[in-house]
């Protein structure tokens, strides 16, 4: 009886140890741990010289794009593409002051404005001219020149029934769009190619229709048949078959110009295609490329070429670091004296912004000014001459210089960035959690490893469609590793980790190189850098390869993670989705996260119910599905609406077929002379341009940047997703 008793008691209290045990995992699992993230705040590099604040700030604003000070008065005119009158917008006025709380309608419009500008005798006559696109409804539209009075007197509005048409012509896409009035009293006005492709109409070239050029005319001298005249030295008014109206040739879409009286320099900021972003002093009679060239880089060589030699830009950016280029103001204001004839210039993607001056030979000063969140759709001067910047996400912004600021200790070894307990062994403090993707990026065969850390109790905007918003202060780290010996998972060696931080409401990317003994990495320079390493590999030539890592540059890193796509790609429904092994237990990622109480607010479904993508590899899903996954997780961050890849198919997995525009699409750029070409030839590989862009590295490869070897597997994929399809 004793013996039972004690072995009664004994087996309950092990059951109760049991489930006490099993209650505290359970508990832990539910239990956030916070991080505190103190050590990677501030900058590695000193802050740039300048710095946007927002001006006016109590003015409602919705998206604007161009603002101009209106001449003898305290008024600014300004261009905003919504708000209470009829779409998409129209030009509205403000008065100069840091108080102003409103605006007034002054031109609705149901065309799209893009600027305009004021006659050089707008205080005697009114006459203010303005650039448009429209109708907006409509399938073709016209690039639009119109004049239209300011009343002189009385409330200052316009004069009813004054509108005037100058010139009108065909363009439904890349429609450029600007005016200035030169020292000379012409009027100027640069155009696109009049396309949303690559200069499909081919007119780059061309000198006979107003598409691709900067327009010169004399709007004070109309004849019988025009409301102008065509200035005696144009310089193509004599080219048969030319259009006289012509000043200069071969624009993609200049986005943004300005004619410095004072220097006689008419400035011009130009948005690129593949990869370059350029800035063009424009002169007489001058061809600037396109689309034989992008800049001063190579485009459609075979193309015929203008009979005027290409002129290279003054200046020109990678995408790296712009992608969307926005042409600005020569300031010549008092309160920065550093930038006093400079062509103050930006970016609508990065934020960046930039100064150039330029001697009438060569350029004598050129730098990045100011690093901002801004959305930069134009620059302008108030009615002292100050530079504000136009910020399309709503607002108004000046540059003032930087206040000194004492220097930041960002961390410049991975063990001093509060993330790693210990660096050598690859551990993370407590609050630093692992997670994995269903569809990985490829990245030249290396093995990765990524966390997530959000700070103390803050939490992640979760959303079902792309990237999650994450607070300030947050950090995605990724590591990766290279396979010394090729199939050996034991002789990996860790190369670099990978840190994207949150600060000041945007995302910048920081690269560690690991040393050599595998103990720490380095906090590398924002230019990044190139590093060969050797491979042994059965399957090479001598059993040796070399293989080239590239540690991405700050701005490459923004490149990839886009603002269309936003920014994180790995941290989506549509790659969390998933189990994950935490150590201790397996649980779906989301649902470990929002039982974490990570997320703001609850699940929208439970997991079984919400988007994934697939493993590419596993043969056990649909082909397609799984080709789809792979291109979602390569290609998408560029391939999306505004995504800056410019192929026009998007390869995004929730795209619907008429979106993807993948099957049967004709290529909008180089075909690489394949038969037959389009992006996807259903059932036929050799003849998909996205098959071969994939299978090579070099010129035309995809990506474009980040990798240097082929995927033999993804290939392999490929070729088979397209010859069953149709």
């Amino acid at each position: 009886m004793f013996i039972r008793t004690s072995a009664l008691h004994v087996t309950l209290l092990i059951l109760c140890q049991f489930i006490m045990a099993q209650t505290r995992v359970s508990a832990n699992d539910k239990v956030r741990v916070p991080w505190d993230n103190t050590k990677l705040v501030g900058y590695p590099e000193p802050p740039l010289p300048y710095r946007v604040v927002r001006a006016y700030e109590n003015l409602p604003l919705f998206n604007p794009v161009y603002l101009r000070a209106e001449p003898g008065t305290d008024r600014i005119f300004f261009v905003d593409h919504k708000g209470d009158w009829p779409e998409p917008g129209g030009l509205r006025v403000f008065t100069d002051s840091q108080d102003a709380s409103s605006s007034e309608p002054l031109l609705p419009s149901d065309r799209i404005i893009y600027g305009f500008c004021f006659h050089p005798n707008y205080r005697e006559n009114g006459y203010l001219f303005v650039i448009s696109n429209g109708p907006s409804k409509d399938a073709n539209k016209f690039d639009r020149i119109t004049r239209i009075t300011i009343a002189r007197n009385g409330d200052r509005k316009v004069v009813d029934g004054s509108e005037l048409l100058i010139l009108e012509w065909q363009s439904n896409g890349h429609n450029g769009g600007d005016l200035a009035f030169g020292p000379d009293g012409y009027l100027y006005c640069p155009t696109g190619d009049g396309t949303t492709d690559s200069d499909t109409l081919e007119t780059g070239q061309g000198l006979n229709d107003l598409l691709a050029v900067m327009l010169r005319l004399d709007v004070d001298h109309p004849t019988e048949s025009a409301p102008y005249s065509i200035p005696a030295d144009n310089p193509f008014i004599n080219t048969p078959g030319a259009r006289p109206e012509i000043w200069a040739y071969g624009f993609r879409n200049p986005w943004r110009m300005d004619y410095d009286h004072e220097s006689n320099q008419l400035w011009l900021g130009q948005n690129g295609q593949d990869l370059w972003e350029q800035v063009y002093l424009i002169r007489r009679g001058e061809n600037y490329g396109w689309s034989v060239q992008e800049g001063s880089h190579p485009f459609y060589q075979l193309r015929p070429k203008g009979a005027e030699p290409i002129v290279a830009p003054v200046a020109e950016h990678h995408h790296s670091e712009s992608r969307s280029l926005t042409g600005g103001v020569v300031y010549r204001g008092s309160k920065l004296p550093d930038l006093v004839g400079c062509f103050i210039y930006g970016d609508y993607s990065t934020g960046k912004i930039w100064a150039i001056r330029h001697d009438g030979t060569k350029v004598t000063f050129h730098r990045e000014i100011a690093d901002s969140t801004l959305q930069i759709t134009g620059f302008g001067v108030n009615h002292s001459g100050e530079l504000i910047v136009v910020d399309h996400g709503g607002g108004f912004y000046r540059v003032e210089p930087t206040p000194e600021q004492p220097p930041t200790l960002f961390p410049k070894k991975l063990s001093e960035t509060g993330l790693f307990a210990s660096v050598a062994n690859h551990s993370m403090v407590p609050g630093v959690l692992s997670y994995s993707v269903n569809a990985q990026l490829w990245s030249d065969g290396a093995h990765k490893e990524r966390w997530l850390a959000v700070p103390g109790e803050e939490k992640i905007d979760y959303t079902s469609n792309r990237g999650w918003n994450f607070p300030n202060g947050s950090a995605l780290v990724k590591s990766f590793a290279l396979e010394r010996e090729a199939g050996k998972p034991e002789t990996r060696h860790w190369i670099e980790t990978r840190i994207m931080l949150r600060q000041d409401n945007e995302w910048v990317g920081y690269s560690y190189r690991w040393n050599d003994a595998q103990t720490d990495a380095e906090l590398l320079s924002t230019a990044g850098m190139d590093e060969e390493f050797t491979i042994r590999d059965p399957s090479a030539d001598g059993g040796i390869r070399k293989q080239t890592w590239h540690y991405p540059s700050r701005a490459e890193c923004m490149v990839c993670h886009s603002r269309a796509a936003n920014y994180v790609l790995g941290l989506s429904e549509l790659q969390m989705n998933r189990l994950h092994n935490y150590g201790d237990h397996e649980a779906n990622q989301l649902q470990h996260l929002s039982d974490l109480g990570y997320f703001k607010s609850p699940l929208p479904k439970p997991v079984d119910e919400l988007t994934k993508l697939v493993n590419p590899f596993d043969e056990t899903h649909d082909i397609a599905v799984r080709a789809r996954s792979y291109l979602h997780a390569n290609c998408y961050n560029c391939h999306i609406e505004a995504g800056g890849g410019n192929s026009q198919f998007s390869a995004e997995f929730t795209a619907t077929p008429d979106q993807q525009k993948l099957l049967g699409a004709r290529p909008v750029h180089n075909a690489f002379s394949l038969p037959d070409a389009a992006l996807i030839q259903p059932a036929h590989p050799e003849s998909s341009v996205l098959f071969h862009r994939i299978s090579q590295r070099g010129p035309g490869q995809m990506p474009p940047i980040g990798t240097n070897v082929t995927d033999v597997r993804a290939i392999e994929l490929m070729k088979a997703w397209i010859k069953g399809s149709n």
